[in-house]
């Protein structure tokens, strides 16, 4: 249920401040996911979901100003090998270790 609908603009707004979940929070989205979850589950993952809220509330208290975003934590560079032409393996080597094979190609079940 939309907070803002049951409350009001300010219902919303007090909600803002705290990033906590209810047990019917969690119920409706695990029936958006179509996830059937038992009682205990339920409380389990209101209180998981509930302390990930938590910290990242006490992250959200940090000075970031002048800290650039970043899109990871360490600088990540490609680590790929040169894309360069060289001599690949024979039609009859491919084929040697296929569990079925037929006029020279791969012999695989029917998908549909």
């Amino acid at each position: 249920m939309n907070p803002a609908a049951a409350g009001g603009a300010d219902a919303w707004r007090n909600r803002e401040k705290s990033m906590a979940l209810t047990r019917d929070e969690v119920l409706h989205v695990a029936n958006l996911a179509r996830l059937s979850l038992e009682p205990a589950e339920i409380e389990l993952f209101t209180r998981q979901l509930n302390d990930i809220l938590a910290y990242v509330e006490k992250l959200q208290e940090l000075d970031t100003e002048g800290v650039p975003p970043l899109a990871h934590v360490i600088p990540v560079f490609n680590v790929f090998r040169e894309d360069a032409v060289r001599e690949g393996l024979a039609r009859q080597t491919a084929l040697d270790n296929a569990p079925a094979q037929e006029e020279g190609a791969f012999l695989v079940p029917r998908v549909i």
